[in-house]
């Protein structure tokens, strides 16, 4: 490889071409004799450029079809000493933003462009055969202008000329070519396909139009060679089509992975978008290995012949300056009442809430604390940012639209308070301003709000109307490759084994965000799958390729972006779906300044809402909004675990810690919801020890105690953290901010210079003290070393307060409610849970467990949702299956007219004939139990439902035909009385529930695992519902492949026939709280055939299966059917322990003699029963129950003793840490 950048350093040190001369051999003076001329132009204050740069590249944002991550590919294309290069992925633009900083970190030129593609005829024509195919043309940004140009095709592509691919059109070209160098693209390209097909004279004719479109020199015909036999017939003719022309040449490589080795990498790609395996045709395999990041030299040796293509390259790199502003907000324009100064129409609101929210006097604190907050807003240009908002929230709330009190960083703004963006008083709870806003912030501030799930499209609709439709846009996320599904879906384009590679996933420990790196760090048996077998290793090694690149794009869920000229001028559109949205990602909006809001749908904010309609059917003044915080009967019930339903709260293991934290205020809330994520937990023992236990808080210096009082000496908030860099150090609220954002996202360099900083403070060249330094204030420096690393490594997981205070508010409302008014807000959230039957199950089952009684729908008294009735809740009609709005509606609207329904014939005349009426509507209302007590029975309802069908639609013909008037129908049959009954009983009992089953998806008259409470109790039964939690949740209560047992019916049953001709099942079982499938292999169907049927109670035991893309399953590994709620079959529990080692066992004394090797579980070793440390043990152990056997060894007595079952804990590091810190590291003894 020829070394450009000596070469040109000399060049630019000797300032003449004998330099050159010294440094190449003659035969290569020719090949850079050209470039002279432009390196000389560009040495004088511009950085050096080499003399080829690639033009044509696909990143990782081609997604699926580009195998460049654009960190590496521009490594290495430093490495190879090249100084420009283009971005040119197949029809978006996704990851521009992203190359163009990369390119400049590194001191690459980037070059914008996109490869387009161009509808055969017109982007409007989309007829299948004539428009299918489509050519490729590359699109290069010369300059702004350009990039307007550009970004103005490409969305066009997306909203008016998607056909299977965006594609633009020679219209479009001709509206928009200005500023724009054009390639004539690969293989597919106009010209290059009209040689293909030996249309010269075409090709020739496409050439000198596009050539005269974007003018001369703005047009380059492409030479590639990548070993291809059709581009080696082609290319002399384009090399020809060039003479003729006098249109210029440009030699590329249409690169879509960084080293030839990866061909491979871009091959499994592309099985995975096209779900093929390697090796078969797909129609879009590469045939060679040559597409790759070539250097210079072998880009040259390609076509010595015209070395003219290779200097072009670097002239177009020249040419191409598109740039791009970072943190300059572009806010859209708000129209302020009367044409008032906004700051002044901002500073009145603010004032006439601050008199509101506090009284005619508020504090002089307070109104210190808006006035900087105004002049911080004013100051950073954000003061439309702040009336937008406004506008929106105050729209939702004159419509009645549920609004929540706020969430993230902007609830701790006193000015957001007091115009009422947020409904959390900051003051009282000591929330930073400068969390959200601060002068040294570079990044755009947040408000993200939280809606009415139902009505937040109204909003968003308010917000299109209001700034114009085609100046709101969604906002495009990415689908990545996680490291499961990595392993899954390269395992299938390279045909190994579902089940291998499955198996293999399922060895990645259960981890959030975590990596394959990680992953065999952490999982020994992955690491020994790794180095045992080549097809894990090939596998897994694949499988790190591709991990984390962008697999698929869709619609952010929340995110909004509002601009102040139409979107399109400002970014790329595309459609997805229906959804129009940017081609740049949320951070990439911010970080060019523009508005991006989240309209998030909060189903609790509804919950409150309808909960609080029905109270004020009784109070009619009632308001959630002025309920006291301090009510004892509310934290009692938070204390006691009973916050099923309860915002935040609801998890089996969030319910473990408030048991042992017993908490008493909304400090302790918040602080809950804080520390309950990955990596705080492990400060939960601690937490809950200094919380009852005050006197055993201790301070690393005497500075901590008004930062870390609220939290008991723990450190849990990142505002704590702004707080000791500003106490201990001295710095402003702004540069801690800038310090701890640093800190989480591990920047070492400046973490290392803020050290010394943070000890030894910081004056700055004009004298200026920048900050004091800890020293200074009178911290030991060990102490402020200790205090740096702790929040070094606290800081990537510590949690804003201002985010958790809000949401601990809507969780203490919620609670409340359940509190005072369980009813009413019982009845609200099983409405909000309709589509969901298991979460309907369990809130019904809460239900009876608070005494509330749940009746069966019924079409006399239902309305849509659930209702409060007589201290009843009624279920609503919406929870019956085949049953429209339409026909609800008229139901309804029959009884208000007309009064009760008072027969089973008389309701199908009411309401025959109106909207969604029809035979298996009907039948759903009777077998659910809806018509019950009409006067007839269920039987008697199904069977004549086919005759009274058939008489009114007859009725309706001879009524439409004239033939039969109004008495002559009551003359045939009576007042509606309609056709006799058949007299036949009523179905048994089991019958009626199973067709409520088929009709809700419910049991509605009983719960056939109601009498069986007692017996899940005494078997330590899982409750369904915190098995499908374990999913989402972040305790190690459930975690993959945990030993569970299940007491539940079985509700449906599918057999299969293995490869073996062996017969295995797949169960639905179900308790009070939900249903979970249940897998039983072969042997185990075949030893349990009998007891496994439809209607069944068993009694299981099996490993429970968590995977990313599948609900949870349950493994079976034992089984015993329970006829008798009185009766565990004896020995289940034994077979049981033999079975899973870390089972429930009977709380038993051991022999003294028998040693702790000889059993699994946890040991802990107490001097003597009455040791204190026990207390402060159990109060640990406590929060973390489980399945696993603890034993305990008493000094003194020489003896062990086998903890009762419900004592057995949930083994995790958390909790063996706090242990060891407590009884000291030999005592603490885990056998798996």
């Amino acid at each position: 490889m020829w070394k450009t950048e000596a070469i040109y350093d000399k060049i630019a040190l000797n300032g003449s071409f004998n330099a050159l001369e010294k440094c190449l051999s003659a035969r290569n003076v020719y090949m850079y004799q050209k470039d002279f001329e432009f390196v000389n132009s560009t040495i004088k204050g511009s950085a050096l450029l080499s003399g080829f740069a690639h033009l044509h590249l696909h990143t990782e944002y081609s997604l699926l079809d580009g195998a460049c991550r654009i960190g590496p590919l521009l490594d290495r294309a430093k490495a190879l000493g090249q100084t420009a290069m283009a971005i040119t992925d197949h029809g978006a633009m996704y990851g521009v933003i992203d190359f163009y900083r990369a390119a400049q970190e590194r001191g690459i030129k980037p070059v914008i462009g996109c490869e387009v593609y161009v509808a055969a005829r017109t982007r409007h024509d989309k007829v299948y055969a004539l428009d299918n195919e489509r050519s490729h043309l590359v699109l290069l940004c010369e300059n702004n202008t350009g990039y307007q140009n550009l970004i103005a095709m490409v969305s066009k592509a997306w909203t008016e000329g998607f056909y299977t691919k965006p594609r633009i059109d020679h219209e479009l070209l001709e509206q928009h070519h200005e500023g724009i160098i054009a390639l004539s693209a690969c293989l597919a390209g106009e010209i290059p396909r009209a040689l293909s097909r030996g249309d010269y004279e075409g090709a020739k004719e496409t050439a000198l139009w596009y050539d005269q479109l974007f003018g001369r020199g703005n047009y380059f015909l492409e030479l590639q060679d990548h070993g291809l036999r059709e581009q080696k017939q082609i290319n002399p003719l384009i090399i020809r089509l060039s003479r003729e022309t006098g249109i210029p040449l440009v030699a590329t490589n249409d690169t879509h992975y960084i080293d030839k080795e990866d061909a491979r990498v871009q091959q499994v790609l592309i099985c995975i978008q096209t779900n093929h395996t390697v090796g078969e045709e797909t129609g879009l395999e590469f045939e060679t290995q040559e597409f790759y990041l070539k250097s210079e030299e072998e880009m040259r040796s390609l076509f010595p012949e015209v070395p003219e293509a290779f200097d072009n390259t670097m002239k177009i790199a020249q040419r191409c300056n598109v740039t791009f502003t970072f943190g300059e907000t572009k806010l859209p324009h708000f129209d302020v009442p009367g044409g008032e100064d906004h700051f002044e129409y901002l500073t009145r609101m603010c004032e006439t809430g601050l008199h509101e929210r506090y009284g005619e006097h508020p504090p002089q604190e307070y109104r210190d604390r808006l006035q900087y907050e105004l002049n911080v807003i004013h100051t950073m240009g954000y003061v439309d940012y702040y009336l937008i908002v406004h506008d929106f929230i105050h729209y939702a709330k004159s419509q009645g639209i549920p609004v929540g009190p706020g969430r993230g960083s902007g609830a701790g703004s006193i000015a957001a308070y007091c115009i009422g963006i947020t409904g959390i008083d900051p003051m009282k709870y000591n929330l930073l301003f400068e969390r959200f806003l601060n002068p040294e912030r570079v990044s755009m501030p947040d408000f993200d709000i939280d809606f009415c799930y139902e009505r937040r499209p109204e909003v968003i609709d308010y917000v299109v109307r209001k700034y114009g439709a085609d100046h709101v846009a969604q906002i495009v996320t990415f689908g990545t490759m996680a490291a499961k599904a990595a392993i899954r879906d390269v395992g299938r384009a390279l045909g190994v084994p579902y089940a291998t590679a499955d198996s293999i996933a399922k060895l990645v420990p259960y981890e959030l965000n975590i990596t394959l790196d990680a992953a065999l760090k952490k999982s020994a048996e992955l690491r020994e799958q790794y180095d045992s077998s080549e097809q894990v290793h090939d596998l897994i090694d694949m499988a790190r390729k591709v991990e984390g690149m962008p697999r698929h794009a869709s619609t952010h869920a929340a995110g909004v972006v509002i601009t102040r000229d139409p979107v399109s001028t400002y970014v790329p559109l595309a459609r997805n779906d229906e959804s129009v949205v940017t081609q740049f990602t949320m951070t990439t909006l911010e970080e060019l300044g523009l508005l991006k809001i989240d309209f998030l749908g909060l189903r609790t904010l509804t919950v409150i809402s309808d909960a609080e309609k029905m109270i004020r059917h009784r109070e009619p003044g009632f308001a959630v909004n002025q309920i006291p915080t301090k009510d004892e009967a509310v934290y009692e019930m938070f204390a006691s675990g009973q916050t099923e339903g309860v915002f935040q709260f609801e998890s089996a293991g969030m319910r473990n810690v408030l048991m042992g934290l017993k908490p008493e205020s909304l400090e302790d809330l918040i602080a809950v919801i804080s520390l309950y994520r990955p990596g705080p937990m492990e400060s939960i023992p601690t937490y809950i020890e200094n919380r009852h236990h005050p006197d055993r808080v201790r301070y690393k210096t005497p500075l901590l105690k008004d930062i870390l009082d609220v939290t008991y000496g723990c450190m849990i908030y990142q505002e704590q953290v702004m707080q000791i860099f500003r106490k201990l150090a001295g710095y402003s609220y702004g540069r801690a901010d800038i310090v701890r954002r640093a800190m989480s996202k591990k920047k070492h360099k400046v973490m290392e210079q803020e050290r010394k900083n943070f000890i030894y403070g910081l004056v700055n060249e004009d004298g200026t003290v920048e900050c004091e330094g800890a020293i200074k204030r009178g911290v030991d420096e060990k102490i402020a070393n200790e205090l740096f690393d702790e929040m070094s490594s606290f800081a990537s997981y510590a949690f804003n307060k201002s985010h958790a205070a809000a949401y601990a508010y809507v969780a203490y409302q919620t609670a409340w409610l359940k509190c005072h008014y369980p009813c009413e807000f019982m009845a609200a959230l099983l409405t909000s849970v309709l589509d969901s039957a298991g979460k309907v199950s369990g809130y019904i089952a809460e239900c009876s467990r608070i005494h509330i009684s749940v009746l069966p729908p019924h079409v006399n008294e239902s309305l849509e949702g659930f209702t409060v009735a007589d201290g009843c809740i009624r279920f609503g009609l919406l929870a019956i299956k085949n049953l429209g709005r339409g026909f609800i509606k008229g139901i309804l609207e029959e009884r208000e007219t007309g009064g009760p329904f008072t027969s089973f014939y008389s309701f199908c005349k009411r309401i025959y004939g109106g909207k969604d009426v029809n035979r298996r509507a009907l039948e759903s209302l009777v077998k659910c139990g809806a018509l019950d007590g009409l006067d007839a029975n269920r039987r008697q309802m199904l069977q004549s439902l086919p005759v009274v069908m058939e008489t009114l639609e007859a009725d309706k013909r001879r009524n439409i035909d004239g033939q039969l008037g109004f008495f002559d129908m009551s003359a045939t049959f009576g007042e509606d009385t309609g056709p006799a009954l058949p007299a036949v009983d009523e179905f048994p009992a089991v019958e009626k529930l199973r067709m409520e089953k088929e009709s809700t998806g419910l049991y509605l008259s009983g719960h056939p695992m109601m009498e069986y409470t007692d017996a899940a109790k005494k078997v330590k039964a899982a409750r369904i519902s915190d098995l499908l939690e374990a999913a989402q949740e972040y305790s190690t209560r459930y975690i993959d492949n945990s030993q569970v047992t299940l007491l539940g019916i079985v509700s449906l049953i599918k057999k299969k026939i293995t490869k073996s001709d062996a017969t295995m099942a797949f169960l639905s079982v179900e308790d009070m709280y939900g249903a979970i499938e249940v897998i039983v292999f072969p042997r185990i169907f075949t030893e349990n055939a009998v007891k496994l049927q439809e209607g069944n109670v068993i009694l299981l035991s099996g490993r429970l299966s968590l995977r990313e893309d599948e609900d949870p399953k349950v493994i079976c590994d034992l089984v015993e059917a329970i006829p008798d709620p009185q009766h565990v079959p004896a020995g289940f529990q034994q077979r049981q322990r033999k079975k899973m080692p870390l089972a429930a066992a009977p709380a038993a004394q051991v022999a003294p003699g028998e040693t702790k090797a000889k059993r699994r579980g946890l040991f802990l070793r107490f001097a003597s029963k009455d040791a204190p440390e026990r207390v402060q043990a159990e109060r640990v152990l406590r929060i973390f129950d489980g399945m696993t056997p603890l034993y305990y060894y008493y000094c003194d007595t020489q003896t062990y003793e086998t903890r009762p079952p419900v004592e057995f804990i949930d083994p995790n590091e958390p909790m063996f840490r706090e242990l060891r810190r407590i009884l000291g590291r030999d005592n603490v003894v885990f056998r798996p």
